[in-house]
């Protein structure tokens, strides 16, 4: 029997490369979105055509509890769980409505939550699984004009190796990627000025991109069961 694979926020860039990277590697996959529904189901019947896999997705916001338990109870189990689905708020925190900090923190925090408590109940029935969260750079240093992005990935970093201690005892491992800059639609503000400024500030030279990310927690998922509690940070050496 195929393993199977639930990738939050995969309609697009490091969500969609990740969902392409299992697939291939003959994982079913659980996708889920928010938004694009349409374009992630274009994706998904892409990739079972092509992998000669099983794909289902989902409609629906990861933040919310009764969308979550509804997602889990529509599935048999899940292997792996990659929390990928996340947004962004760029601007001084003096600034920030309550509203916008909420918002952001059940997208990039409460998902993360909900997601692995229903995914947990079915890992530990088997006795193993993965779940890896996809951070940022941010989360472990900070950055200005994104206080409410960093905190959030902060609080993803700390719940994971808090996580991963409580369950290693039962095989589940938990680790995360911390991504620096990702060629993906959330650098889209960027001016043409201002992304030849950040790429000079990366040694590396470049952004990083999704199919990078995407092989990284493909590892992970493969990775030996000692590995677990990780933050590990890909970033091209910007940090």
């Amino acid at each position: 029997m195929s393993k199977v694979a639930m990738i939050t926020g995969a309609s697009r860039g490091i969500g969609e490369a990740i969902a392409r990277r299992f697939a291939a590697a003959g994982f079913d996959l659980v996708l889920t979105c928010i938004n694009n529904i349409e374009r992630m189901e274009r994706l998904g019947e892409e990739l079972s055509v092509n992998n000669r896999v099983f794909v289902r997705c989902f409609k629906g916001d990861m933040g919310d509890e009764e969308t979550v338990a509804r997602i889990f109870d529509s599935i048999d189990g899940v292997d792996v769980l990659v929390n990928n689905a996340g947004i962004s708020h760029v601007g001084l925190l003096q600034d920030m409505e309550a509203d916008d900090w909420r918002r952001l923190m059940s997208t990039n925090l409460d998902s993360v939550f909900l997601t692995s408590k229903q995914a947990i109940k079915r890992m530990l029935y088997a006795h193993e699984g993965r779940i890896i969260n996809i951070s940022s750079m941010w989360g472990n240093v900070g950055a200005s004009m994104e206080v409410a992005y960093s905190a959030s990935k902060g609080g993803m970093n700390a719940f994971t190796k808090a996580l991963a201690k409580e369950l290693s005892p039962s095989n589940i491992q938990v680790n995360a990627i911390a991504c620096g800059v990702i060629d993906t639609d959330m650098n889209s503000h960027l001016t043409d000025e201002e992304r030849e400024e950040l790429t000079s500030q990366i040694p590396a030279g470049r952004y990083g991109t999704p199919e990078e990310v995407a092989e990284l927690a493909y590892m992970l998922a493969v990775a030996p069961a000692y590995l677990t509690g990780q933050i590990i940070t890909m970033d091209g050496g910007f940090v």
